[in-house]
């Protein structure tokens, strides 16, 4: 499997077009706050796909109504129950791939941990440097978490973070992140589906395949924020999954074709400790790479 590399890239920011995948399961509250802060970026190709597992708060209701009002801008796409956010990733990925005409696909959650206005700076990291994948990280020089983010919660996060990278090294240092923009075309090449991992094992599960395929990775700091509203859904099968996925990526067959075997040396993956945000042109002042060279579509249900 060859991942493509290639320079940077040059498009204006008003013809990249950029697909926000956001699964949702009781977002009824925090769900229109960040779509309406997303449609307001000056980023007139940015779309928003929301995969919706029958939240019984009628999350789906909500996110049919901002598709009705944004009908060149918003898709939903249904499931019939939930069944995990890995699950969830993949059958968005995968119908954006295949339905779309988006230049990057962009993994964000609708909770408001992940700050809207750092959008237009991952896509100005994308496009200055012509990586295949910009993670938004909480542990580069200047990422940050939020602080009334619980002890336990930030002991577990950076617990996990460590013993993934001692494991797997994969040179990532927030390889647990679920902020994080895809070329498309690398994307295609690795393949999103099927999902191996249920929960939010898949984050690291699809950065792993990205780092053992070669793809080049940018690190940009962000600020997590708490959620809006709401609780966690973390899960503690979901961290069970999480604590055995590095030995099951190891010992079997990852995701997206890649050979198993030994873990590869550490990439060199870019990463700046600037926070400048603001326009799109912030962005590609501050990356660096590094690393080998739906319009107008109604609701979507899924059987």
């Amino acid at each position: 499997m060859a991942v493509p590399a290639r320079g940077a890239e040059t498009p204006s920011t008003v013809a990249t077009v950029v697909t926000v995948v956001m699964p949702t399961y009781n977002e009824a509250t925090t769900l229109p706050r960040t779509a309406a802060a997303l449609l307001a970026l000056p980023l007139p190709g940015l779309r928003l796909l929301v995969v919706d597992d029958n939240s019984p708060d009628a999350t789906g209701e909500i996110a049919d109504r901002l598709a009705k009002r944004h009908p060149e801008r918003v898709e939903v796409l249904h499931r019939p129950a939930k069944s995990g956010l890995g699950r969830a990733y993949a059958a968005g990925l995968r119908h954006a791939l295949r339905d779309g005409d988006a230049h990057y696909l962009l993994q964000m959650d609708a909770d408001g941990s992940h700050a809207v206005a750092d959008v237009p700076r991952l896509l100005g990291a994308a496009l200055s440097s012509g990586a295949g994948l910009v993670v938004g990280s909480r542990y580069v020089p200047g990422g940050r978490l939020a602080a009334d983010w619980p002890a336990h919660r930030r002991l577990l996060s950076r617990w996990a973070n460590r013993y993934l990278a001692t494991v797997l090294r994969g040179g990532l240092r927030d390889i647990t992140a679920g902020f994080a923009l895809w070329r498309a075309d690398t994307l295609r090449a690795l393949g999103p589906a099927p999902a191996r991992s249920v929960g939010y094992g898949f984050q690291v599960e699809l950065k792993y395949a990205a780092v053992r395929a070669g793809c080049p990775v940018v690190e940009i700091p962000i600020g997590f924020a708490g959620r809006f509203d709401g609780a966690s859904k973390l899960s503690a099968a979901s961290q069970l999954e999480a604590a055995v996925l590095p030995w099951r990526l190891l010992l079997g067959r990852p995701r997206g074709g890649v050979r198993p075997g030994p873990p590869p040396r550490p990439p060199r993956v870019a990463v700046r400790a600037s926070r400048a945000a603001g326009p799109v042109a912030a962005g590609r002042q501050e990356a660096s790479s590094s690393g080998p060279a739906g319009a107008g579509r109604p609701s979507r249900r899924q059987p």
